[in-house]
């Protein structure tokens, strides 16, 4: 296991691309997965494919796991998207995937082995975003463990660390950062609900925190909203 060498979950949103960001600013092998697990649209796969190249990261695997088999999620079933909630963070949202997290985690840490890399780094955030249990301190340090007690580098005493460098920014702290580490801003997505390619809705937790971020950290915001 090399300390030189990082991978990432990069949905192609602006959470992970400014966590790959951060990782390449940091590590000088970074790989990035990406995974389509059957969400909505396609369009933040497109996204994370432009991030990976801007970043000229080290490598980008895109695998598939069937989510939509389970459904039970706004983005993985036909149900509807939440549109200009009041209280964004109060309660579990219906865009919440069942474990997904946890299944995401356990792909990257799978990566990670193969490639001999001893950091895991995801874009999970606690202060802007819609209450899922999965982006939480708790959750993290959790699979930190399983991750080392399930694994043979693991066991054999190489050990992970899982790094969550937005988990307590706000989402202009997240614009910020990314602006300061030359993030390319209007190449990530981030819309739960989008009426074409390239836009955001505008209306759905994704697009409020995204248009407030920006606007928080008084940055241009390249997003075209539909909205």
């Amino acid at each position: 296991m090399s300390g030189d060498k990082a991978v990432v979950l990069l949905s192609g949103g602006m959470d992970s691309a400014t966590a790959a960001a951060w990782a390449r600013a940091r590590w000088p092998w970074v790989g990035a997965l990406s995974v389509d697990y059957g969400q909505r649209h396609a369009f933040e796969l497109q996204a994370a494919r432009r991030v990976a190249e801007s970043l000229k990261l080290s490598e980008h695997r895109v695998i598939k796991v069937d989510l939509r088999a389970f459904g039970g999620s706004a983005l993985t079933d036909e149900l509807a998207v939440p549109k200009n909630r009041e209280n964004i963070g109060e309660g579990i949202p219906v865009t919440y995937v069942p474990a997904r997290n946890t299944v995401l985690l356990a792909l990257l840490l799978a990566y990670a082995e193969t490639r001999g890399a001893r950091h895991l780094v995801m874009g999970a955030n606690v202060l802007d975003y819609s209450g899922y249990p999965d982006c939480r301190p708790d959750f993290l340090r959790a699979f930190q463990r399983v991750a080392n007690l399930g694994t043979k580098a693991g066991r054999e005493g190489a050990g992970f660390e899982v790094h969550a460098p937005l988990l307590h920014l706000t989402k202009a702290g997240i614009v910020c950062l990314g602006y300061q580490l030359g993030l390319a801003f209007e190449l990530t997505f981030s819309c739960y609900d989008p009426p074409e390619e390239g836009i955001h809705c505008g209306a759905c937790d994704a697009c409020r925190l995204r248009r407030q971020g920006f606007a928080e950290a008084n940055l241009p915001d390249p997003t075209r909203y539909a909205t």
